[in-house]
């Protein structure tokens, strides 16, 4: 696979950050962003999207964590 070129890769974070703003607008309900999903998709290579959905998954983590919010599990309590 060839590196993407800047433009490339502008097109790519621009799709992520649209899709994760309505993510964010949206309560984190992807069915209303099906459509962002699919331009990010299309816009970005598969490594990629794998990298920044769990980016994403752990920067959701790390907010509620450092806010509070985060509860553990009851299996990883009783441990």
């Amino acid at each position: 696979m060839a590196a993407p070129t800047m433009k490339e890769r502008q097109v790519c974070w621009s799709a992520r950050d649209l899709y994760w703003r309505c993510l964010d607008d949206n309560a984190e309900d992807a069915a209303r962003c099906k459509q962002l999903r699919s331009s990010f998709e299309a816009s970005c290579p598969q490594q990629w999207i794998k990298y920044f959905d769990k980016r994403r998954d752990y920067l959701k983590f790390k907010e509620k964590f450092e806010a509070g919010e985060f509860q553990p599990s009851r299996s990883t309590e009783n441990s």
